[in-house]
Formats: C-alpha cells, structure tokens, sequence
C-alpha cells in the first residue's frame, strides 16, 4: 500500500474468521479482495513447513472467506479471490445466494495447459450473466513470463475485466 502511495485510500485489516465489519467497527466496502487458504481439508495437503499452515489451510472453510467478503462489502460492491480452477464449482455455489454479476479469469501456467487458477469477480447483489474471459497464460515454453504478464506485473498493463 505504502510503496504505491496508497495510505489514504486504503485500510488493511487482519482478523480471525469468522467475523464481520460491525464487529470490527467498520463500514462496508466498497471492494473486498482475497487469497484465501487453498485447502480446507487436512489429510488432502502436506504443508512444506507447520509454521505455514495457516496460509494453506482455512480452518472454516472456503465458505466462511467467501461469507466474509459478502458481508464486508455493500450491496453493489464487488469481491474478488483467486483459488483453485477445480473448486470454481464451490466459489460460484456460495456466492450465488447474494452476488452475481459474475466474471471469472482462468489463470493458465502455459497456453497449451489447463488452468490451475481461477480469478473471480461478483457483485453483491449482481444480475447481470456470468462470463467466462479469456486465460491469462502466465508462461511462455520457450521462457519467461508472456509479455501480457510481463506488462501486468510491472504495471504496464492492468488485468482488466472486460
């Protein structure tokens, strides 16, 4: 936030979930963005270090994460996570109740491989039709990030959701 000037524009919050705004004192956000723990099944992950665990496991779950960004925000507002393609399924699932508006991005490891990762963007309260964007490839065989990573990572370009 810091080293991108954005210290009036931005508030970065750490708390156990579950928990909500009202109870952090807070109003609802305008955006909520998240990386939650890809697992939330112990005997399916063996985390490279115990000391790390909590960064790969969610102990409540992906519902409480996509539960908390959903009450974070107002209606209207959108919420955004990465997390794995194959629990695209789940994140749709439990954001269906109260969003929509829903674009999702696979994030590819090359152009010729599935997507590992998914972007996904909803709005609270959301009707508009889900759409499916285009891949981001994030490698190219040959070597290297493609230059549309490249661009993004070094703030050339922005991801976009169009």
């Amino acid at each position: 936030v810091a080293l991108n000037g954005l210290q009036e524009r931005v508030q970065i919050i750490e708390t156990a979930l579950p928990a909500s705004t009202a109870k952090l004192g807070l109003e609802p956000f305008d955006a909520a963005m998240s990386n939650p723990p890809f697992f939330d099944d112990p005997a399916s992950l063996r985390a490279p270090d115990p000391s790390r665990l909590g960064a790969y496991m969610a102990e409540d779950g992906l519902a409480a994460w996509i539960g908390f960004l959903l009450k974070s925000v107002r209606e209207g507002a959108s919420v955004t996570l990465i997390h794995r393609a194959d629990r695209l399924g789940d994140i749709l699932g439990l954001l269906a109740p109260k969003a929509g508006s829903v674009r999702i991005r696979p994030i590819a490891p090359f152009a010729d491989a599935p997507a590992k990762r998914v972007l996904v963007r909803a709005i609270k309260t959301g009707k508009a039709p889900l759409v499916l964007l285009p891949p981001l490839v994030l490698h190219s065989r040959s070597g290297g990030h493609t230059a549309q990573t490249e661009a993004i990572l070094r703030g050339e370009a922005a991801l976009g959701w169009d």
